[in-house]
């Protein structure tokens, strides 16, 4: 069986969390707690994509009263 996280041929979801970092995960296995789908399901090419145009600031949100 192949890794469902390195198959390029397998359908994903870009899911995003509350500091709005991407994440690409397999369509088949429900997201964890925390996430949230921005987009899919997809190829991993286009999901990958999405995560390039959409997820331009790799630096977590600070955290509210810190």
């Amino acid at each position: 069986m192949t890794n469902p996280f390195e198959d390029a041929d397998g359908t994903y979801l870009v899911l995003t969390n509350d500091d709005n970092q991407h994440s690409l995960w397999p369509a088949r296995l429900a997201p964890p707690m925390g996430w949230t789908v921005a987009h899919g399901a997809a190829g991993y090419q286009a999901c990958l994509d999405y995560v390039d145009a959409h997820w331009t600031d790799l630096t977590p949100k600070p955290a509210l009263g810190h």
